[in-house]
């Protein structure tokens, strides 16, 4: 397999994983506040990878890839700072709306993403990634609204795509270290990003929540934060922020699936119409890949 075809395997699995991430979530959400399982999500990430790590030498294979460096620093710490912001909106959008809807809402990540990566970095964007970008545009405005005959805007809907720009910058930067060490990466994302989420969740006065649940917020995070943030790097190193993205957007699809299956959900008529308009941007965009 060359570099590419596992490049775009890791990217596959990345969304897989993440997949997951919605309507677990949403069933946690019940006995933990939101910014505190942002917090527990990341700690996940990061003692998880840090653990994974260790395994990976106990058995022979190191890391070889270079580590972090000063040079890197700016970048790192714009990461961690968006890692901060990302989740508790994103923690917050999923209390306040249904989790197939957050999962489509995902897909708005790719927008922001691309959108970015050719202003600040100047990535190629082609005809058909544009094409995409505005379906994805056009079916995240559709979930957006209540659906109730109001001109108003779902407050929840609002808060995850607010987490969709966040991680759009976040992608970016972490691309411009994505050529280092990945599992140091998620390692330094989870732990530092947990530390802002809790000291924050503890500001707003947010109490821990029961050793099992904290122990399970862990699991969740270290598959979905943890392992899927790691392959997700390993595909930039040879995708781009872009093209990973276009990968990536088989995830929101797999959320929704997942939360049909696991809570149940019935969606409205209005979700059926953006995620036929999401379907058909997100296999705009993979095949641009091609």
């Amino acid at each position: 397999m060359n570099k590419r075809r596992s490049a775009t395997a890791f990217a596959i699995l990345a969304a897989a994983l993440y997949a997951v991430n919605v309507p677990f979530s949403k069933i946690l959400l019940q006995p933990a506040a939101p910014t505190m399982m942002a917090a527990f999500l990341y700690f996940g990430a990061g003692v998880g990878l840090a653990l994974y790590g260790k395994a990976e030498r106990l058995l022979g294979r190191p890391d070889r890839q270079e580590p972090l460096t000063g040079k890197e620093l700016p970048w790192t710490i714009a990461m961690v700072l968006l890692d901060i912001a990302a989740p508790i909106l994103l923690m917050a959008g999923i209390a306040r709306t249904s989790p197939a809807n957050v999962s489509l809402l995902n897909n708005f990540e790719i927008v922001t993403t691309s959108v970015i990566a050719l202003a600040l970095f100047h990535e190629v964007i082609s005809a058909k990634l544009w094409l995409s970008i505005l379906m994805v545009t056009a079916a995240s405005m559709i979930l957006s609204f209540e659906g109730d005959g109001a001109f108003t805007w779902n407050t929840g809907s609002l808060l995850v795509l607010g987490a969709c720009v966040c991680w759009g910058f976040e992608n970016n930067c972490t691309k411009k270290i994505s050529h280092k060490s990945s599992t140091e990466i998620v390692i330094i994302k989870g732990c530092f990003s947990g530390m802002g989420s809790l000291a924050i969740a503890l500001l707003l006065g947010e109490s821990v929540p029961a050793a099992k649940w904290v122990i399970a917020i862990l699991l969740l995070g270290f598959v979905s934060y943890g392992l899927s943030i790691k392959f997700y790097i390993m595909a930039q190193q040879h995708l781009g922020a872009a093209k990973t993205s276009a990968y990536y957007s088989i995830a929101p699809f797999l959320g929704v699936a997942f939360s049909m299956a696991l809570l149940g959900e019935r969606p409205s008529l209005q979700f059926y119409v953006a995620m036929a308009i999401m379907a058909a941007g997100a296999a705009a965009l993979v095949k641009d890949t091609v």
